[in-house]
């Protein structure tokens, strides 16, 4: 988090005029910070390739209205998120236009692999119960879950997070402040309270329809992949997707019913190369990488406790339970009456350690040795 009189330079940064977020960045880059490049000379800012108009309006700018609204923020109990700061989402810094800084409330935006739930607002009665069952299964299996607030998919997906017990993330098109829709405020609240409310916009900023599709760039960026559960032709959801996949991310779609206007834009997805998503096996075997490199991380911190122990000795039940052949994971989950993120994290470490080994069909059986 940014302390306040910091905060002022960045929230400056981003307000003067001909900055604004890809300029910000390479400020940054050639100044090491906002309070560094509006103390650069002019010359230093030609010699480092920015237009005589940069340098003129860094050189007037006026920080009192950034005090303001610093001020405000941080009295209602949010925080600004540099982009340089280690909270900031990794995956999102990589995004060429990625905002500047987010504002945030709630829990420190969460680390390790996220998947973004979307899509239509006025979803299906199946539509809602398939994105809530997999953002909880994704929750159990130890992946936030972002979504956007919103009507229909995006408020059953952070319902089904916050049922998995897992963290899920908010990202507005609006300030932080200005819940859209209202009746998702009681939503929001249970969001800040376990996880986190994200926004690139001042408090107080409107739900304007030409900010959601910026907010999308977010929800791609920040992600390993996207989830797309129902979506019309023309859907805001497809946005998300065609960003995820210019940012080199999976994208995943839920197939629907074949009469059904809201499965035009998902069974178009698929047959342009989404991978046809129908259980956690299918999200999970596609972020395989980003779940290995998290469960590397852990080998050696042996967790206790309510998860028991993580071994390869003969107290492990996933051994045991593949002494007698190959499984999948669903199988070893009900074998073993471990959740899902017991039994995920366990198969990972087991994996990393040479003691299991995958087979097509995304079933597991004992190295052989």
């Amino acid at each position: 988090m940014v302390a306040e009189d910091e905060a002022v330079a960045w929230v400056a940064l981003r307000a003067t005029a001909g900055v604004g977020d890809v300029t910000g960045r390479r400020l940054i880059q050639s100044f090491a910070g906002p309070a560094e490049a509006f103390a650069a000379r002019p010359e230093a800012l030609l010699a480092a390739r920015f237009t005589p108009a940069v340098a003129a309006a860094l050189a007037g700018a006026d920080l009192e209205a950034s005090v303001v609204e610093v001020r405000r923020t941080y009295a209602a109990g949010a925080r600004l998120i540099s982009c340089i700061d280690a909270e900031y989402p990794a995956l999102l810094r990589q995004v060429p236009d990625a905002p500047l800084y987010l504002i945030a409330r709630g829990e420190p935006v969460a680390d390790g692999p996220a998947v973004a739930v979307v899509g239509a607002r006025h979803a299906t009665p199946y539509g809602r119960e398939v994105a809530a069952r997999l953002a909880e299964e994704l929750a159990q299996a130890g992946v936030t879950v972002v979504s956007g607030l919103a009507r229909g998919i995006d408020g059953a997906a952070h319902a089904g997070t916050l049922r998995g017990g897992g963290q899920t993330i908010a990202v507005l098109g609006s300030g932080i402040d200005v819940v859209y829709p209202r009746e998702h405020a009681e939503l929001a609240e249970r969001i800040a309270h376990t996880g986190t409310l994200l926004s690139e916009r001042p408090l107080g900023a409107p739900p304007l329809a030409e900010h959601f599709p910026a907010r999308n760039r977010i929800i791609a960026g920040m992600t390993n992949g996207t989830v797309v559960v129902e979506a019309a032709a023309r859907s805001g959801s497809l946005i998300t997707a065609r960003l995820a996949l210019e940012q080199s991310r999976e994208v995943f779609a839920v197939p629907g019913r074949i009469d059904s206007p809201l499965s035009v834009g998902t069974h178009r997805l698929i047959q342009e190369g989404a991978k046809l998503t129908t259980s956690l096996d299918d999200i999970l075997a596609e972020i395989a990488p980003a779940l290995r490199g998290r469960a590397g991380a852990g080998i050696g911190e042996r967790r206790r406790g309510a998860e028991g122990p993580v071994g390869g000795g003969a107290e492990e039940p996933l051994l045991v339970l593949l002494g007698g052949g190959p499984l999948a994971i669903d199988e070893l989950i009900r074998e073993s009456g471990l959740t899902p993120s017991q039994v995920l994290t366990r198969v990972l470490e087991l994996e990393l350690r040479g003691i299991l080994v995958q087979l097509p069909g995304k079933q597991f059986q004992l190295a052989a040795h």
